[in-house]
């Protein structure tokens, strides 16, 4: 999917609540231009004041060429991006967005079985559109605190018995074993939620084939140590500039020491942001965006996280 570059300044054109904690943003161009296409499981980046820069889900009409719409939770816990929206954001007001970009697409299949935990529904409402549309089997499993704090129910209620609403109040956690416990073939599954969802689903997959699973992580999950604990070489293949990387800075940090300044934002290898083509070394991978095949092709890196497995990386800088 080609992937806009540049900044748009867009408006936001509606603002409402959909459940507890969940408020959904309809964003359009001032002059009501088309905006840059985008594929189920794409992300933007809202620009915030103070150099905050969120990263969220497209979850509307992808053929809705002049709208994106994106839903934020409200995260006491976060650092103030999401309360930033809901208190202070309003219909009208201007909002810079860079993307969309997409590190969990969906791949052609016969059979879905489709994970979310509470605002991991976004990344596939549009996933789900595009299955029903391909006349593909799925199904979606969709747990939450409770009914309150699920977002888009009542979009999701028109998909009938395929999708399986799981509040915890009242229905507990889903049952994963009753639905990953018999591998299926040809099954693709796609889980979005918090860490331990993640992990339990992870776990849950673990003697399914390798490619049957793809996640999309909201924080980086805990890391084992790097493969290399000396330093390396980082050769910019466009200026012949060698960076050295000790063991107590990444290669992001290295890079900007020098000069050179990759877009980035989220420093923990989950957003996408500062992703950088590798021509040659093998990456010691840390983030948690690329499924297995992607990290065995090593063609590509996040150097917020990322590192060298040897003594050199040659990167397309």
């Amino acid at each position: 999917m080609a992937v806009s570059s540049r900044t748009l300044k867009l408006r936001v054109s509606a603002k409402k609540s959909v459940a507890d904690g969940v408020v959904v943003l309809d964003l359009e161009h001032p002059d009501g231009a088309r905006l840059p296409d985008w594929t189920p499981g794409a992300h933007i980046d809202l620009m915030l004041p103070g150099g905050l820069i969120r990263q969220y889900s497209l979850c509307g009409d992808r053929w809705d060429a002049c709208r994106y719409r994106v839903a934020v939770l409200r995260e006491p816990e976060g650092r103030g991006g999401s309360a930033y929206v809901h208190d202070r954001l309003q219909v009208g007001d201007g909002v810079g967005v860079g993307g969309p970009r997409n590190n969990f697409p969906l791949v052609p299949s016969e059979r879905y079985l489709f994970l979310a935990g509470g605002i991991g529904i976004t990344p596939l409402l549009p996933m789900i559109h595009q299955a029903q549309l391909t006349g593909a089997d799925w199904n979606l499993v969709y747990g939450g605190r409770s009914r309150g704090s699920m977002a888009f129910l009542d979009e999701l209620a028109g998909y009938g018995p395929r999708v399986h609403v799981v509040p915890e109040d009242t229905r507990g956690r889903p049952d994963l074993q009753a639905w990953l416990g018999d591998v299926r073939d040809g099954v693709r599954v796609y889980c979005c939620g918090p860490a331990g969802l993640l992990d339990a689903v992870e776990a849950a997959c673990a003697h399914w084939p390798t490619p049957t699973l793809r996640t999309e992580r909201f924080a980086a999950a805990q890391q084992e140590l790097p493969v290399r604990d000396a330093p390396f070489e980082v050769v910019l293949a466009n200026s012949g500039t060698n960076v050295t990387v000790t063991p107590g800075t990444t290669v992001l940090e290295a890079l900007r020491r020098v000069g050179v300044d990759v877009l980035s934002s989220c420093m923990e290898g989950v957003c996408g942001t500062c992703e950088t083509t590798v021509l040659d070394g093998r990456v010691d991978h840390r983030d948690a965006l690329l499924s297995h095949d992607e990290r065995v092709t090593a063609d590509r890196m996040f150097p917020c996280v990322s590192r060298a497995c040897g003594d050199r990386l040659v990167l397309d800088l």
